[in-house]
């Protein structure tokens, strides 16, 4: 049984690539308007091709080739696109000021690609792309607010890969009769069931005959995950705990993980003392007070750790009156937190092993004991090493700052349980590209 939506990654890859390509040539034309000869067009496509492979990596990052990043885009594409080649014009002016083997200097030359790569490419993603496929026609199997969430952003997707055309409740009278009427009158190949619920389980029966009829089944708990990056939690329950976090035995990924986060601790540390002059000074000058703040988090299997920061506020919480907190944050400490480098002290954490550069966010005792008497399986978050960043950290919006917020952290939960039953390295790699893009850009993702 399917449980996601695959992802067109490789066509829409292919087209931007063919788009790249067209767009030199078509830039080469431009910036002298004669058809630019095959041995000059070579000359360029060497090297510009080493670039496609960053500027890709670039699209990776804004998230033109998830589906989920397309499904529920936050902005237009084309400010999206707009925002992913202008990087790659300054990625492309660096490469060719510090990489100076190809004997080409085409400073116009990449100010005419910037215009006809980006027209390039929307018009293959926006006119030529969709046409290669169009939503189908899908049945919502199932009741509540998980079902009618997934309904909502597919049919709301401008490039969605389905619409769901109706939701049959699992508690109608004649659920099968209603079923098979539906898979008839809308001509629907594609199914959206709540497999947890026994209705929906049992009316099915065997579900060859609908396979055989080239029907396509898809769980809404997996295809939930998919979607919004984050698990239901009306699921979790213990047989949900048994059967996606107690099972995964990361043997060879956490001694990998481990080795990465002490090299990267080592190589940003040491560039980062860069910095600590200018902080230290800026901070005694700013009010005379202490450079660093330490505070007590909870950290792995709910073991206390002490973290360190650059002081960004007008005091410091001891972490038990973190629920009372009347503290402010100063000029310069807005400015260090915008910019993340308040936390810079973090890495000798990494390095020791108390953080990850990836995982949940430490949370204060005080909060931690708070969200346990209201959120239930709450403490399942603290079996990973917290991090740095994480998932949450990008996909939640409605993160709670220095006070309790039980409605707001039992909805980071659901992120939290995601990065929990998922993490990898790919994923890893992924959240660190994309937390770097959110620094630069100031925005969500």
């Amino acid at each position: 049984m399917t449980t996601a939506f695959r992802p067109r990654t490789l066509v829409l890859f292919t087209g931007d690539v063919l788009s790249f390509i067209l767009a030199l040539w078509i830039s080469l034309f431009l910036r002298t308007f004669e058809v630019p000869q095959q041995a000059i067009f070579i000359d360029h496509l060497v090297p510009f091709s080493l670039l496609f492979i960053v500027w890709v990596g670039v699209f990776f990052i804004a998230g033109l080739y998830e589906n989920r990043s397309v499904i529920l885009a936050r902005r237009a594409l084309s400010t999206t696109l707009l925002i992913a080649q202008t990087f790659n014009m300054v990625f492309a002016a660096l490469f060719f000021f510090f990489v100076p083997l190809f004997g080409i200097a085409p400073k116009t030359l990449l100010f005419i690609y910037l215009g006809v790569s980006f027209v390039l490419i929307l018009l293959w993603r926006v006119m030529f792309a969709p046409r290669l496929w169009s939503p189908e026609p899908a049945i919502a199997v199932g009741s509540g607010e998980e079902v009618a969430e997934l309904a909502h952003a597919l049919n709301n997707a401008h490039r969605g890969p389905a619409r769901v055309v109706v939701i049959i409740d699992p508690e109608a009278a004649d659920l099968g009769g209603e079923l098979r009427a539906a898979v008839a009158r809308h001509r629907v190949r594609m199914v959206i069931a709540d497999w947890d619920n026994p209705k929906v389980s049992a009316v099915f029966g065997d579900i060859s005959s609908y396979i055989a009829e080239g029907v396509r089944f898809f769980d809404a708990g997996a295809l939930y995950e998919a979607i919004f990056g984050r698990i239901a939690l009306h699921r979790v329950d213990n047989r949900w705990v048994a059967r996606h976090v107690s099972r995964y035995a990361h043997t060879l990924y956490d001694p990998l993980k481990r080795a990465m986060d002490i090299v990267a601790a080592v190589v940003l540390g040491l560039l980062s003392l860069v910095l600590y002059p200018f902080l230290i000074i800026a901070i005694k000058l700013q009010d005379g007070g202490p450079i660093f703040y330490s505070q007590i988090r909870v950290g792995k299997n709910n073991r206390p750790i002490v973290m360190r920061k650059f002081r960004s506020m007008t005091g410091a919480d001891s972490g038990n009156e973190v629920l009372k907190s009347t503290l402010t944050v100063t000029p310069l400490g807005s400015m260090m937190r915008r910019t993340r480098i308040d936390e810079l002290p973090q890495l000798w954490n990494v390095f020791t092993g108390d953080l990850s550069l990836i995982g949940p966010r430490p949370e204060f005792p005080a909060l931690v004991e708070e969200y346990g008497k209201h959120i239930p399986y709450y403490h399942l978050r603290h079996l990973v090493k917290p991090g740095l960043s994480g998932w949450a950290q990008l996909y939640h919006d409605n993160h709670p700052h220095h006070g309790s917020d039980v409605e707001a952290t039992r909805e980071k939960l659901s992120y939290d349980l995601y990065y929990l039953t998922h993490r990898s390295l790919v994923l890893d790699a992924t959240i660190a590209l994309k937390t770097i893009k959110k620094l630069l850009t100031r925005s969500g993702v």
